[in-house]
């Protein structure tokens, strides 16, 4: 199975972690009603969130999600292109934790989360969300946290697109994106499985991303951190590249997963770039 760019799905809760239908492209495979209903819809294009990546892994068999947790990321970045791309992240971690069942977890990255939306001057609404993600998760309302985690992300998003900030929730998406394919690809590496590890064959997806951040204002294009997450996506381009029908070998899933953990390493990386 490959997970290629959704086109013309509309959501019930929309995710700010991705960009809508992309006009013109091959008709891709369709997903499972349940990804459907994870799959981020704006006006412009799709691509896989965190949420149907996930998704699409518990397939063959439930993944060691308390394995894929992280230390926790500083949350003063002052580059507004690493406040989203880590912001990205965080919503995937976010995932991970409801994935994982674990109350606290959750609180905690939910509190992270508001931090740097806060710092990307998004709406005061957030603040409301965020109250609610703690009562869902002391009472353990696993499906309700997740709609509600959902639901924060989409004022995020409504709030970045009414300040004309597009292009942060580009780097949002692909910052999710990343994490998420971390977070599959480690789990692939480890309990290697075919099925799973046809996941990773997008080579379209990641030259899609590329796409996005060519098209992106110039002043974010030529941020360092931006232009050096550029590359390493032609790198990762070729490592996903694989014949139609054939499996990801386990030495090809650990070199994907060592791209895409440098690439997070990066991200999260505290400098004083203003």
């Amino acid at each position: 199975m490959s997970l290629m760019l959704v086109r013309g799905r509309t959501a019930l809760l929309l995710l700010p972690i991705a960009v809508g239908a992309l006009i013109g492209a091959p008709q891709p495979a369709k997903l499972a009603p349940d990804q459907m209903a994870k799959a981020a819809r704006t006006d412009a294009i799709t691509i896989p969130t965190p949420g149907e990546l996930f998704a699409a892994l518990q397939k063959p068999g439930k993944p060691n999600w308390t394995g894929a947790y992280r230390a926790p990321i500083p949350t003063t970045y002052k580059n507004r292109a690493q406040l989203a791309l880590n912001l990205g992240g965080l919503i995937a971690d976010g995932f991970i934790a409801i994935e994982a069942q674990d109350s606290q977890q959750v609180k905690n990255i939910g509190s992270d989360v508001i931090k740097l939306a806060k710092a990307l001057g998004v709406s005061q609404n957030i603040l409301v969300r965020s109250n609610s993600i703690n009562d869902f998760a002391e009472t353990n309302q696993w499906d309700s946290l997740q709609e509600e985690l959902e639901a924060t992300q989409n004022e995020v998003k409504n709030s970045m697109q009414s300040h004309s900030d597009q292009d942060l929730v580009i780097l949002v998406s692909i910052g999710g994106w990343i994490r998420g394919t971390q977070v599959v690809s480690g789990s692939v590496a480890t309990n290697y499985d075919e099925r799973s590890a046809k996941l990773l064959r997008q080579p379209a997806l990641v030259s899609f991303i590329q796409s996005k951040l060519n098209d992106i204002s110039p002043e974010l294009r030529t941020d360092p951190l931006v232009k050096n997450v550029n590359e390493q996506l032609t790198n990762l381009e070729k490592l996903v590249t694989f014949p139609a029908g054939r499996s990801p070998s386990p030495d090809d899933v650990r070199k994907v997963n060592s791209v895409v953990t440098d690439l997070i390493q990066q991200i999260q990386h505290k400098t004083d770039t203003k």
